[in-house]
């Protein structure tokens, strides 16, 4: 297990100093106040309008960098800070998520597998840890039954690694989305448009690091599993 905590740690800190990052651009970036003296909410109704959507609220929730586009309900969802505030960093958050709700209009092919495999992977997600730590204890006495938990819980954990990756194209797309549309609709200056290209470069690496947290842990699954068949 000592491997196990190894790269746990590892990641813990790599996520945490991208976290930091993101927070400090953010921080950074809400400086820039935008020249168009929009706020987020007007930012996010004048993509989606551009866009022909006019299905989609764009609403504010509570919490920092608690945004996110909800497809159930069809909803846009901006923290208090994106919401209210006219900055670059409002702005940059703000046409991400309707970059997703843009994605959603029209089908985009990551953004549909990813949502087909949400189920699963809810239920991976609650279960996969605790079956790979039981299988594991067993395993570890060379019971066949234990040999069979830990390969379903690496499978399982396995649902939720693919997802992460899944969700790569998706965050990146809508990022690029985001910035084409401020740039072409003249919504930001050059300045502002830097700003805004920077925070969401930090936002998508919390999502590298994630993916490649998930699928580093994956391997050392698998390691330990092929490991006690070979001996």
């Amino acid at each position: 297990m000592l491997g196990y905590y190894l790269i746990a740690g590892i990641i813990f800190l790599v996520s945490w100093y991208v976290s930091h990052k993101l927070k400090s651009k953010f921080k950074e970036y809400s400086k820039i106040h935008l020249q168009n003296g929009m706020s987020g909410k007007e930012i996010a109704e004048k993509m989606l309008a551009d866009n022909g959507i006019y299905d989609v609220k764009v609403i504010s929730v509570p919490g920092q960098l608690t945004d996110h586009y909800n497809p159930a309900d069809k909803t846009v969802n901006l923290s208090e800070a994106v919401y209210m505030q006219r900055n670059a960093a409002a702005a940059a958050v703000a046409a991400h998520e309707c970059g997703h709700a843009v994605q959603h209009a029209t089908a985009y092919s990551w953004l549909k597998l990813r949502s087909t495999i949400v189920p699963a992977v809810s239920v991976s997600s609650k279960l996969s840890n605790f079956v790979i730590m039981a299988g594991i204890i067993l395993f570890a006495t060379g019971s066949a039954f234990g040999t069979w938990i830990f390969g379903i819980g690496i499978l399982l954990f396995a649902i939720t690694t693919a997802f992460a990756f899944i969700t790569l194209p998706v965050e990146f797309d809508a990022s690029k989305r985001a910035l084409v549309w401020l740039e072409s609709e003249n919504m930001v200056t050059p300045q502002e448009h830097e700003g805004a290209k920077d925070a969401l470069k930090w936002a998508a690496r919390t999502y590298v690091v994630a993916a490649l947290g998930s699928l580093a842990t994956l391997l050392y699954f698998i390691s330990i599993f092929l490991g006690r068949g070979n001996d």
